[in-house]
């Protein structure tokens, strides 16, 4: 008989291509549980539980009856949510898988190398505190109780229709984008040579599906990115090679960008200092270990490209962020004004 899983969302970034691959596998029969505001992005013959996971009282309802081998959890925020989870799926589910984040790893950091065992603690994102604290509660409940709960931290997971940028404004990745095919000046954070893990959401989908209904991964944290380390430059530089542009890179220490944006409401003090200007290097022989096959099949500057071609072909994720150009354009005006007065 086919295994059963249940996701919590399931049509985000790095759920869909997880769905997209166990709708293909006759291994497993799939089900979501959402608001199902995304039918396109749901796969045939993927069932679907129409329901808001916040109304508690009405999933219970709709849960009555039925077990699975896995629960998914990808839009679990705040401790507040897990705890939720834990009264709905507790007697519901052979293992529940958590989506944490690698940003939850302590900053500064010691170490540039990142495993399992590094250290949780950020001061500098709220995000990343939560998630911390959702961890802790999920443990204490596996030590306590035998809670079949398995950790998965995801760095900067991107897929075609987002492009994975340091600095961007509350409309996304699209202004940047454009600001480069109009031969403006685009921000990279500190001097661009701190390194940084992006993953396609393909190559994530292989290390999550792996540990699903795996006995080795109960009780356990992993942490799941691609193989490839690149700096900031690169990144940029991939990108302004995918659309054929120069790229005129401006660099901008992360500690201005938080002073300055935190007054624009752009929380660059968690983005930047809590997570993308670090040097990280992820250290992924644990997940290795159990899922052999886990390796990176797409490249950056392949899946830019893969990303860049989608969005430029979907209108509709063009999405222009005005206030944010203006904002880049007096950023770069003011440094170079002081850089005259010296």
């Amino acid at each position: 008989m086919a295994k059963k899983a249940l996701f919590v969302g399931g049509t985000g970034t790095i759920s869909t291509a997880i769905v997209k691959r166990l709708s293909m596998d006759k291994n497993w029969e799939v089900w979501l549980l959402n608001r199902g505001n995304r039918k396109d992005a749901v796969p045939q013959g993927v069932h679907q539980i129409i329901a808001d996971i916040n109304d508690e009282e009405t999933v219970a309802k709709k849960l009555e009856g039925m077990s699975f081998d896995v629960v998914g959890e990808f839009i679990g925020f705040t401790v507040d949510q897990v705890e939720r989870d834990y009264r709905l799926f507790h007697d519901k589910t052979k293992q529940y898988i958590y989506i944490s984040s690698a940003s939850a790893y302590h900053k500064p950091q010691a170490d540039y190398i990142i495993t399992e065992g590094t250290s949780l603690a950020n001061p500098y994102w709220e995000y990343s505190r939560n998630k911390i604290t959702c961890e802790e509660f999920l443990m204490q409940k596996y030590r306590e109780e035998g809670f079949p709960v398995t950790i998965v931290r995801p760095s900067h997971t991107y897929d075609e229709r987002h492009i994975p940028l340091g600095v961007h404004g509350k409309n996304g990745f699209w202004q940047v984008i454009k600001r480069m095919q109009e031969g403006k000046p685009v921000i990279i954070q500190g001097d661009g040579t701190s390194l940084w893990h992006v993953t396609f959401n393909r190559d994530f989908a292989v290390g999550y599906t792996g540990l699903m209904g795996n006995q080795h991964a109960i009780g356990e944290a992993f942490q799941i990115t691609g193989d490839e380390t690149l700096t900031w430059n690169q990144i940029y530089q991939t990108i302004a090679d995918a659309l054929g542009v120069e790229l005129k890179a401006y660099h901008v220490a992360a500690e201005y960008l938080a002073a300055v944006g935190d007054k624009y409401g752009y929380d660059f003090t968690g983005s930047l200092i809590g997570d993308k200007s670090a040097s990280v290097v992820f250290d992924n022989r644990k997940l290795k270990r159990i899922v052999p096959e886990m390796k990176s099949t797409v490249m950056f500057h392949e899946g830019v490209q893969i990303a860049l071609e989608y969005v430029l072909a979907h209108p509709e994720l063009q999405v222009e962020d005005p206030e944010f150009d203006k904002w880049c354009d007096r950023v770069i005006k003011a440094l170079e004004k002081s850089k005259e007065s010296v």
